[in-house]
């Protein structure tokens, strides 16, 4: 009979009676365990992103950054061997976020990311002109393997994770290997460099060509926050303001870090031109530019009373530091 095979039939009264009593409270216990739990859960969801976005995010602004602390041996570059250390810093130092997916805390930063792929913008028109220019004898002449191979990694985007499903289900290429390898290609150039086994012309029409390529690069930089001001000055909300004005900071601290270090490695040539006050005046307009750090990042129309336009104060700076190469350039075609 089904009562004698059920094992709780098989109890004693008593023995039944109990178990039959307890049954609501191990009910009562377990919901307090699942809510305790989903609790614990959501708390962790809510301070996932916000404490890993604080603990991630670092816009290195400091312009004392150099290569003092590892020099270049007699013979090298020092702007190359500044682009490695910059490369090292970005995505060794600190944590490369622009390809952070959504899952990780640097995916829901925007300042950050902005920063980093400017300054990696200036360091591939600068391997570029390595490669095109300086590291090479004349222009019909061979191009340096090492820079030619940096200049082409440092094209590749900021926003590679290991996956894009765009394109492969298979794993890819990062920003951050891909810039690795671009590092080590400039250390491989810059070692052949002092060994005499690669060419760094240092030349005033070399000099003049980099400068020129700079500044249209600024040129470009000026027009997009040109047409933001124009097409976005005084909304009450604008998500796109910060994105342009840490893009523009990242690529100017680049620039300043080359260009102090190119005023080294052409220091002959800048001596010769008379041209070490211009310089110097050039360098002070770029580190203007990047030191700028407002709290927030206001488009405000540049008349305002009350509201503030960076990206006008950025702007302004940014072209001061445009004519001053501008001016420079003009010096050495003569």
């Amino acid at each position: 009979m089904p009562e004698e095979s059920s094992g709780l039939k098989r109890l004693p009264f008593l023995g039944r009676l109990a178990i039959l009593e307890r049954l609501p409270a191990i009910g009562r216990v377990g919901g307090r365990s699942l809510a305790g739990l989903a609790a614990a859960v959501l708390v962790v969801a809510v301070l996932y992103y916000p404490i890993g976005m604080v603990l991630v995010h670092e816009i290195d602004d400091d312009l004392a950054f150099g290569v003092e602390g590892e020099a270049p041996a007699q013979g090298a570059s020092r702007s190359v061997a500044l682009a490695a250390a910059l490369i090292g810093r970005e995505v060794n130092s600190h944590r490369w976020v622009a390809n952070d997916p959504f899952f990780m805390p640097g995916a829901a930063l925007d300042n950050m990311p902005n920063f980093q792929q400017g300054v990696v913008a200036a360091l591939a028109r600068f391997a570029f002109e390595l490669t095109d220019q300086i590291g090479r004898t004349r222009g019909s002449s061979q191009t340096d393997p090492d820079l030619q191979e940096a200049a082409g990694l440092l094209q590749y985007s900021g926003t590679k994770w290991v996956f894009d499903f765009s394109t492969s289900l298979a794993p890819t290429a990062t920003s951050e290997a891909q810039y690795r390898k671009a590092r080590r290609a400039l250390i491989s150039y810059n070692g052949r460099l002092a060994e005499g086994k690669a060419v760094f012309e240092r030349r005033a029409d070399n000099l003049m060509a980099t400068l020129d390529r700079f500044a249209l690069d600024l040129g470009s930089s000026s027009a997009v926050i040109d047409r933001h001001i124009a097409e976005h000055a005084g909304d009450f909300i604008d998500l796109r303001a910060d994105d342009i004005f840490y893009s523009v900071k990242g690529q100017l601290c680049a620039y300043y870090f080359l260009l102090r270090e190119l005023g080294l490695d052409f220091a002959n040539i800048i001596e010769e031109r008379e041209l070490t006050a211009a310089w110097k005046q050039m360098l002070g307009s770029m580190k203007h530019v990047a030191e700028l750090d407002p709290w927030v990042v206001v488009n405000g129309k540049p008349d305002a009373q009350v509201m503030p336009s960076h990206l006008a104060g950025q702007g302004f700076f940014l072209l001061r530091a445009r004519t001053q190469l501008r001016e420079i350039t003009n010096i050495l075609l003569k």
